[in-house]
């Protein structure tokens, strides 16, 4: 249901932000904050929902931009320094990874070359599409399928 509105979000967002690779981030931040969300309460109006959900991230980006720019450099140093995480955080990290790969492992190989090609390459759904030689509309449909399965995996081993 969701997939409906992904090109239209990313249209909406880049005529906001003048920036198409920021709009098409911003929408699967967005996207991800929904399909990750710990609620068993049906979302009502789910585009609603997710265009208020991609609106807050922008906003949150301008705000975390501007704190940035005033933010004397001891504090990011010290930041940096209580991020360093315990060899607990880091085996969970490792554990949730494993479980990733297990999830991606389970996808078509196309649907998981575009979001592998999106997430650790950072290309553009159009370079995605030209690189797989499908649509640009099947890449968007790749990504948010991918994140889909992925989400439902984890839940499920995780339960376990």
């Amino acid at each position: 249901m969701l997939e409906n509105y992904y090109r239209e979000l990313v249209c909406f967002l880049n005529a906001k932000l003048g920036n198409r690779q920021v709009a098409e981030d911003v929408v699967h931040d967005a996207y991800v904050r929904v399909l990750e969300r710990s609620s068993d309460t049906p979302i009502e109006q789910p585009r609603a929902f997710l265009y208020r959900t991609a609106l807050n991230l922008v906003i949150d980006g301008h705000r975390r931009n501007a704190l940035r720019q005033v933010e004397p450099l001891d504090v990011l140093d010290a930041e940096e320094r209580f991020a360093s995480s315990s060899p607990h955080t880091n085996h969970d990290h490792a554990q949730r990874l494993e479980l990733l790969e297990r999830a991606l492992a389970e996808l078509p190989p196309a649907c998981r070359d575009s979001f592998l090609l999106r997430k650790l390459d950072g290309l553009t759904h159009l370079q995605i599409a030209e690189r797989l030689c499908i649509s640009r509309a099947l890449v968007e449909k790749h990504i948010v399928n991918a994140m889909k399965h992925c989400r439902v995996r984890m839940r499920e081993w995780e339960a376990h």
